[in-house]
């Protein structure tokens, strides 16, 4: 038969390793917490084909180098955000979303401070630009 000794040990085992599982999954959440919370977000607004530059909201967005825009297509229609200006031979070589489906999101990381235009490969009139000090 098992003592309470023994039963007892395995029970101050356990809630120490879930107390030690405890805290290491609220700091590993606070961690994220302080990445997402630097850089901004920009909507992809209902109807945005016929929005041309007010698809993109805010517009222009401005962050720190370093930062991440998360764009999120609030729209019912899917969209990308590449950058570039429609038909230039560097369209989409800084970032290119590819289709974002409603509520779909897409990241990205800016490092360097500049001026960079974006724009939706499906509805070209719909245009952004990112401002990166």
């Amino acid at each position: 038969s098992i003592s309470i000794k023994a039963i007892l040990m395995s029970t101050i085992i356990i809630a120490v390793v879930l107390g030690v599982f405890s805290v290491l999954a609220s700091s590993s959440s606070l961690g994220h917490a302080l990445v997402y919370a630097q850089g901004a977000s920009v909507s992809i607004v209902p109807n945005a084909s016929t929005m041309g530059d007010k698809a993109f909201s805010p517009n222009p967005v401005e962050i720190k180098a370093g930062e991440t825009v998360t764009w999120t297509n609030d729209d019912s229609q899917i969209h990308t955000a590449t950058s570039g200006k429609v038909g230039a031979e560097d369209s989409g070589k800084v970032f290119d979303s590819k289709i974002l489906s409603p509520k779909a999101t897409f990241d990205f990381k800016f490092d360097q401070a500049g001026e960079i235009d974006y724009y939706c490969t499906l509805h070209p009139q719909m245009v952004g630009k990112v401002v990166v000090s």
